[in-house]
């Protein structure tokens, strides 16, 4: 399994989004100057994102993007999924058939049950980590996202 760079670079920028303090926003220069990466690529991913009712674009020349809504409302599963996709959902057997019409697997497939198991655990846990639990230092973070860990380990594990 591995992270795309789409999803990886907005998230980035949506927290980037959401730790700015003025009210205009930020601009694809200065998400690309703050990020490292090329001003084509942030307008991309800032479309994605005002596309999907995460940002919102502020008019004028001093514009820039905004949240759409509170960053305590921003679900990152919800994020994640409108950035790359799920790691398994109903299309992917017809993606993975090999060179025939239909996977040879397609009636008894315990390697759709393991998929399926990752992706139901996968979204318990995103489906309650939002953005504003993200706009921390990495430390304070990552005992928010523990503490939400230890409250759901008997739900991930049954």
């Amino acid at each position: 399994m591995k992270i795309t760079a789409q999803e990886e670079y907005g998230l980035r920028i949506l927290i980037r989004i959401a730790s700015y303090q003025d009210e205009e926003g930020m601009s694809i220069p200065q998400l690309s100057e703050a990020e490292g990466l090329s001003s084509h690529y942030v307008a991309k991913l800032t479309r994605i994102l005002r596309l999907e009712g995460f940002i919102n674009s502020t008019p004028g020349y001093k514009g820039g993007y905004v949240l759409a809504k509170p960053a305590k409302r921003i679900i990152i599963n919800k994020v994640l999924k409108a950035l790359g996709g799920a790691l398994f959902n109903k299309e992917f057997c017809g993606l993975h058939a090999g060179t025939l019409k239909l996977c040879t697997h397609s009636v008894d497939c315990s390697t759709r049950s393991l998929w399926q198991m990752i992706q139901f655990n996968i979204d318990q846990l995103l489906d309650k980590v939002t953005l504003y639990d993200l706009v921390n230092s990495e430390k304070g973070s990552g005992k928010i996202l523990n503490q939400i860990l230890e409250q759901n380990k008997p739900e991930l594990s049954g």
